[in-house]
């Protein structure tokens, strides 16, 4: 199954975001239908902050080497596209989608400023941004965010006023982080025709994925939960390291065989297989 064609409105699939092939790998043989990047986690594993540290070759090089690795799909969060101008957006686009990528997200905040783009060069961008993923050589589902909501910038009825302008201008999936409840997320999948991600973070990590699919999300993203998770082992254990000097922290991991068994699993198949 292509892409494309996982996103079902009212059936929605998981996509895991990973930080590193060997997450991603673990993750796909634990289950996952396709992988997406995250901007904050990727930022973590080098060192810097979120939002606008990490540069458009460091994303592209990232989800391209995620992509090669990996026997699903492989999105990538392309933050605002590295560039404010529409052509800037669709560069990034052309780029990642000819490394082979098969989906790729663009929100709508100028940054590092974390103000939204006015609303028209906001649908020039997705526009853009469509248009680059059209002409890829391979089908490329571009998600449009509308991301004024979860920094307090905008209310929902400008969200939603953005993703169907976005849907308009041609994107696939539409996208507003952090809505605010499960009734919120309801009218944003009936607001547009078009699959709709949700985010499981905030209130709504304590959603089920029954709940999910009754809102009629087509997809479900995980952003740096999943990575935020790994850093609180590491913040536990330390503190039990180095604050009280107790080592039965390290008793509880994983063994390397199963880790080693997992990424094998959730590699690419060899050539000719």
């Amino acid at each position: 199954m292509t892409f494309r064609q996982l996103h079902v409105p009212g059936s929605p699939f998981i996509m895991a975001n990973a930080w590193d092939v060997g997450s991603a790998r673990m993750l796909v043989a634990l289950g996952a239908r396709a992988i997406a990047t995250s901007s904050a986690a990727h930022a973590f594993t080098l060192g810097l902050h979120d939002l606008g540290e990490v540069s458009r070759d460091q994303a592209i090089d990232h989800a391209a080497a995620l992509s090669a690795a990996l026997p699903v799909p492989l999105s990538g969060d392309f933050e605002n596209g590295y560039a404010d101008q529409p052509n800037g957006v669709a560069a990034t686009i052309r780029a990642a989608a000819a490394r082979g990528v098969a989906g790729g997200g663009i929100e709508d905040m100028a940054l590092p400023s974390g103000e939204p783009y006015p609303f028209d060069l906001a649908v020039a961008r997705i526009e853009a941004a469509a248009a680059a993923a059209r002409s890829a050589p391979a089908d490329f589902v571009l998600t449009a965010r509308a991301d004024g909501v979860m920094h307090g910038c905008y209310d929902l009825d400008e969200a939603i006023r953005r993703l169907q302008a976005f849907e308009k201008a041609g994107a696939d999936v539409l996208f507003v982080p952090l809505p605010g409840s499960l009734d919120d997320l309801r009218r944003i999948c009936r607001s547009v025709s078009g699959p709709v991600n949700a985010l499981a973070a905030g209130p709504l990590a304590r959603c089920t994925l029954a709940e999910f699919a009754a809102a009629g999300v087509a997809r479900i993203s995980l952003g740096a939960s999943l990575a935020r998770v790994t850093h609180r082992a590491i913040v536990d254990c330390a503190a039990a390291l180095f604050e009280r000097g107790e080592f039965a922290c390290l008793a509880d991991s994983i063994s390397g065989s199963e880790v080693e068994r997992l990424i094998d699993l959730g590699g690419r198949a060899p050539a000719g297989s």
